[in-house]
């Protein structure tokens, strides 16, 4: 077995026949709005985004970006300040997250799906005073004004940058954002940045393991993080840069989406919107209608598209934020004959770390085998560690351990100090990974989502793989809870969405005779239940510290 030390992952450095550089040093130190200044002025007249039949070009958009900028200055915003938004995907989301940097302030994005408590938690904990929202949170908005610091509320409708734009209405105590706009000129506030310690973002983690955490990315993390990407499609560039288009059903406020959104600005593609990431039936029209050369999706939403039978399609596309069963990467590779390039990065990384480069084989047509279930290798410049979950040292070669990164897109710390978080620049991702002889790296399971089922340790990750890999599962989600039989012990239980045809028709024994043909037997899910629907978090992921926290309050209830 081959050890990390050595780094194998270095020869797979290539798209399909063409080889990939070792190396992206020196990254550019240089503000995140830059990338909109740039590509603003090689191609000011492409789409930048097209919007319920509108068409916005880059020059439109920086200029849009520059007068709110000003307009965020009259209002007192300074450098270092922090600016929140609530806003789904849309125009309004794209000219806040540059006006918002160009003003020297660092953005605080905040899901459009977060309750009154979350929002107070995230913009209280930001000290944000100013907000920017959809009339729809306009209510939720007024209620956190008197729990946080927020001052200045700017208002706008979904509906301002679509094609018939409506009339403004004025609402008490607000600042219309279309106004705004319109009463300033785009010059915006002369500010000295250093992108290597100013903050460009600052983004809360999703809280699906715990408390929210404040997240500091940096201009030049957030920079780097789109220069790592930009290198897997280097020599496709000529084809792509200022001359295609991406399609983002994944919310913008979340990492994933917020890095692609970047990326799709700094080569100058055009965006494509989707309102609502759960609209299946919109995300399948959109890219039938509009074969953009990348698609980015999440998990769920790649088992919704085979569920719809989307077919066959020549768009790239790419999955993260959870684990890609490999049932369902070559369910969908079979339904519409190209691969998923999976992908791996969290809120602390600022982007990716990892890619799957061996799914470019198909879209290249170099002859290569691909490797499923792989969340890929290292991108360029990012150091990896596989420490062991036991004795904290480096894990042998061929031993499953956490996985460390360190890198330049790697988070500054967490809100507001700077290196917390991080061991000696190390970010513990919580995840266990092994790698294999070819350094391509493998995610076995969330720390903390790890069952201790009688002394055995039980990757609740794989046995979510075998689950799917039952004809009739639609989704599913395997936990360890606590087992009343065996105290300090647990034993696994399985949540399962069927599809729709099989519903009714399969038991619980059915799925547990499945996975004792392909589980050991301490792994076999004791309990399964069925649900029409599991829980997801904003960013689409199965909640599974959701389900646990249910299943212990029923016990506890129970035992009363």
């Amino acid at each position: 077995m081959v050890s990390v030390a050595e780094k194998p992952w270095l020869k797979h450095y290539r798209l399909g026949p063409y080889k990939l550089p070792q190396t992206k040093e020196p990254y550019p130190r240089m503000t995140l709005h830059s990338l909109l200044d740039a590509t603003a002025a090689e191609y000011p007249d492409k789409s930048a985004c097209s919007y319920l039949g509108n068409e916005i070009s880059y020059e439109e958009l920086k200029l849009e970006a520059d007068r709110l900028a000003a307009a965020l200055a009259g209002l007192g915003v300074r450098k270092g300040d922090r600016v929140a938004t609530i806003l789904p995907n849309c125009p309004q989301f794209v000219i806040s997250d540059f006006g918002i940097l160009k003003a020297g302030a660092a953005h605080v994005p905040c899901s459009v799906l977060h309750k009154a408590a979350d929002l107070i938690y995230e913009i209280g904990e930001s000290g944000a005073e100013t907000i920017i929202c959809a009339e729809e949170s306009l209510e939720l908005v007024e209620f956190i004004k008197g729990k946080t610091r927020i001052k200045n509320v700017i208002l706008t409708s979904l509906m301002d940058y679509s094609l018939e734009k409506p009339e403004l209405r004025q609402t008490p105590n607000t600042y219309q954002f279309r106004d705004l706009i319109a009463g300033h000129q785009p010059r915006p506030p002369e500010v000295v940045i250093n992108p290597m310690e100013d903050v460009a973002i600052l983004v809360f983690t999703g809280g699906a393991t715990g408390l929210p955490k404040g997240v500091m990315v940096t201009h030049y993390n957030r920079v780097a993080a789109v220069t790592q990407v930009a290198w897997a499609y280097e020599p496709l560039k000529v084809g792509i840069r200022g001359k295609t288009a991406v399609l983002m059903p994944i919310p913008l406020f979340h990492t994933y989406g917020h890095c692609t959104m970047h990326f799709a600005v700094y080569w100058g593609l055009k965006m494509y919107f989707l309102l609502d990431p759960r609209d299946t039936e919109a995300l399948s029209q959109m890219l039938t209608k509009y074969r953009p050369f990348l698609c980015a999706c999440v998990p769920t939403q790649y088992t919704r598209l085979i569920l719809k039978g989307l077919g066959r399609i020549n768009t790239m596309f790419m999955s993260t934020t959870a684990a890609l069963a490999p049932e369902v990467a070559q369910k969908f590779r079979q339904q519409t004959g190209v691969p998923i390039i999976e992908t791996y990065g969290l809120t602390e990384t600022g982007g990716s770390t990892h890619m799957n480069l061996s799914s470019f084989a198909k879209i290249t047509g170099f002859m290569a085998s691909e490797k499923f279930g792989s969340i890929g290798v290292p991108l360029p410049d990012t150091e990896v560690r596989i420490v062991d979950l036991e004795t904290g040292e480096e894990a042998p070669a061929g031993k499953e351990g956490e996985l460390y990164v360190r890198g330049p897109q790697i988070m500054k710390g967490y809100w507001p100090e700077p290196g917390k978080g991080l061991v000696d620049g190390w970010l513990p991702t919580g995840d266990v990974v092994r790698m294999d002889d070819e350094g391509y790296f493998y995610i076995t399971d969330r720390v903390k989502d790890m069952a201790n089922v009688s002394g055995y340790k039980v990757y609740t990750r794989l046995v979510d793989d075998v689950l799917y890999e039952h004809p009739a599962v639609a989704d599913a989600a395997a936990i360890g809870i606590p087992d009343p039989e065996r105290p300090g012990s647990e034993r696994i239980k399985a949540f399962i969405k069927l599809k729709q045809e099989h519903e009714g028709k399969v038991t619980a024994d059915d799925i547990i005779s499945h996975c004792k043909e392909k589980l050991p037997p301490y792994a076999v899910p004791r309990l399964v239940e069925f649900r029409k629907e599991l829980p997801l978090t904003v960013t689409e992921k199965l909640f599974k510290r959701q389900l646990r926290e249910e299943e212990v309050a029923k016990m506890k209830v129970g035992a009363q």
